[in-house]
């Protein structure tokens, strides 16, 4: 009966408070009596409900349920997710290294991140995680499926996860590790045929982003380059006033990088650059792009376009454009919030319409253990045309549209499931033990492909093609209407050519195969660092876009109307 009483007088109080916080914000006689009736609700459940329900699960579900029907970034953060957070700007954790969401009941993978057991593995965005350790994990929430991602630094996990456009799900075993939440995980000057370069990989805007961004652009500059590649790709974003910063290495003082409106008068803002540039304006740019560079990418690459400063080149980015604010709250909770909108200096907002729909998804920060759909040119027809300062042609309502379009290569099924069932990996930690010694500048050579050859054939490794998965559903229709008999001899004549198909298909993907033997050899002879010297500055089709443009000054200028630094 206490216990009965004491509920009692805390929901009065917290009704009472709510009452006066909304009147003392902004008086609203509707807004006090939905409240009475949500307290009428509680206070209901409480006394009259057949069963006993725990009073914090009843408020905290009433709370989610006035979340849900925001935008999916605004979120009601429990104590670990709000201590994640912070991690995601500040620390480290033991888990496996990626963005995950919750969409429609599903956990689905944003982003694995650089350097991490997920992205090593293979997870790609739009990975749904179907199983964790063979839990469902249908129904969970992020939270959970973290949760159960997490552990201690060198135990595993198994992930059975669905891709599209494969049909059977994929198992992942994968090794946790310590994420150390890099921001610049690589930077370096390269010669392309007498044309000295930089190029500078930023793989989040945490609050170390300026500092670290500092040492690699004055390194960088002092080198005397004539052009600086700056890669933004899968950077889903960060704190905005890091963003702010970064736009500022390239803008002029005084430049306007983007602003705020919301429905507050201090949510409306505008941000400059403060400072004059570390880049001199002599130094022609290019901005690095892909569909899961979002938020405070989008604000530096909008930024960039927009001034005229440089070219971006990749595919559209995300389309996030919303701000959001933290606003603590007791029990050591917390409530992000989004409060506004953010717009590039042409004055478009870049936030996807499709994003900004009600509906119940939910981002959870690194693994959280914490983007753009289509990259097709924008349809002019329906997209808002605004100017950069020079009068370039520009489209807002979805995301940053690149200068120059770079295609992605897709895995085929024979690529996907030797990543998928650690091929490279476990051949890279047999061969590099009995070549330890091998330099940095190697090559694989055939007879290297030919123990490779030998070690897939060791470890018994299969897999069925696209064709394969067709002719057992073919076989599967023969055999419900009775007539396998019939086609028996025309499907043993499919399953020789199949088999004869994968075998081809083994030469088509030969410089894949040599270049994912490559990284995972020097990824554990000598590191991240040593796969971007040798492969990404070699041989990424987005690099070569990029210097085939900074090595052409004529091209480049007449992207940008004339109005370019060279």
């Amino acid at each position: 009966m206490l216990k009965r009483k004491a509920i009692y007088i805390l929901l009065a109080i917290g009704a009472i408070g709510l009452y006066l916080f909304a009147t003392a914000q902004r008086p609203s006689d509707s807004l006090y009596g939905y409240l009475k009736l949500s307290s009428n609700v509680a206070f209901n459940i409480n006394a009259r409900y057949v069963d006993e329900v725990n009073s914090k699960d009843l408020i905290y579900a009433g709370i989610r349920g006035m979340i849900d029907i925001l935008d999916p970034f605004s979120e009601f953060l429990e104590r670990k997710e709000y201590d994640r957070l912070q991690e995601s700007t500040t620390g480290k954790y033991s888990g496996l290294g990626m963005t995950i969401m919750q969409k429609d009941g599903v956990i689905m993978v944003v982003a694995p991140m650089e350097g991490t057991p997920a992205y090593r593995m293979g997870l790609r965005a739009g990975d749904k995680i179907i199983r964790i350790d063979n839990k469902p994990t249908r129904g969970m929430t992020t939270e959970d499926a973290s949760s159960l991602m997490r552990g201690p630094a060198g135990t595993k996990v198994t992930l059975s996860i669905e891709r599209e456009g494969v049909d059977q799900p994929l198992e992942y075993t994968i090794e946790r590790a310590v994420i150390e939440i890099k921001t610049v995980p690589f930077y370096s000057t390269f010669n392309s045929n007498g044309t000295k370069l930089g190029y500078v990989r930023l793989a989040r805007f945490g609050e170390e982003a300026q500092t670290e961004l500092e040492t690699a652009f004055s390194e960088i500059v002092n080198s005397n380059v004539e052009g600086i590649i700056f890669d933004l790709r899968s950077n889903g974003g960060g704190l905005l006033d890091q963003a702010v910063k970064v736009a500022g290495y390239f803008l002029p003082k005084g430049s306007e990088v983007t602003s705020t409106r919301g429905r507050s008068d201090d949510q409306n803002r505008v941000l400059y650059s403060l400072e004059e540039p570390r880049i001199p304006m002599s130094i022609p740019v290019v901005i690095l792009v892909n569909e899961m560079s979002a938020s405070a990418s989008e604000i530096v690459a909008g930024a960039i376009q927009d001034w005229d400063r440089g070219i971006i080149v990749g595919n559209t980015t995300f389309g996030k454009g919303l701000v959001q604010q933290i606003y603590p709250l007791s029990d050591e909770a917390a409530l992000k919030l989004t409060t506004a909108k953010w717009y590039i200096p042409s004055g478009r907002c870049i936030q996807k319409d499709s994003r900004s729909s009600r509906h119940p998804e939910r981002l959870a920060e690194n693994d959280g253990e914490t983007p753009a759909d289509s990259t097709e040119s924008p349809d002019t027809t329906t997209k808002e045309i605004f100017h950069t300062r020079g009068g370039r042609i520009v489209f807002g309502g979805g995301g940053v549209v690149p200068d120059l379009k770079v295609e992605d290569d897709k895995l085929n099924a024979l690529e996907l499931n030797l990543e998928r069932l650690s091929m490279f990996f476990d051949f890279s930690v047999r061969y590099s033990t009995s070549h330890a010694s091998l330099p940095e500048d190697f090559e694989v050579t055939p007879q290297m492909i030919d123990e490779f050859k030998a070690f897939l054939k060791e470890k018994k490794f299969t897999y069925k093609s696209e064709l394969e998965l067709d002719l057992e559903r073919l076989e599967k229709t023969a055999e419900k209407s009775g007539k396998s008999s019939l086609y028996a001899d025309e499907i043993a004549l499919l399953r020789n050519e199949i088999k004869a198909d994968k075998e081809r298909q083994f030469e088509e993907s030969i410089d894949y195969i040599k270049r994912s033997i490559k990284r995972d050899i020097l990824t554990r002879l000598y590191g991240e660092k040593a796969v971007y010297r040798q492969i990404v500055l070699k041989t990424d089709p987005y690099l070569n876009k990029a210097v085939e443009i900074l090595k052409s000054p004529k091209e480049y200028s007449a992207i940008l109307g004339n109005t370019g630094t060279r």
